[in-house]
């Protein structure tokens, strides 16, 4: 069975459960950008910011998925 979502209500205005798991993928990436960042990682990719794109979709999917 698929679950089914409840939107998100901010001021009256319906917010799709899509937004909510990006703003919280967001967040984590952030933080799991900062602890990474103390390991000098970046040195062996060329294009870093394809990295983190990268990295935040498998963070947002990884919710999706689970959630």
């Amino acid at each position: 069975m698929l679950n089914t979502f409840r939107e998100l209500r901010i001021g009256g205005v319906l917010v799709a459960p899509f937004v909510s798991y990006a703003a919280v993928a967001l967040v984590l990436f952030l933080l799991l950008r900062y602890l990474i960042g103390r390991v000098p990682i970046h040195r062996w990719f060329d294009a870093s910011p394809i990295v983190e794109v990268c990295g935040y979709i498998l963070v947002l999917a990884t919710l999706v998925v689970l959630f």
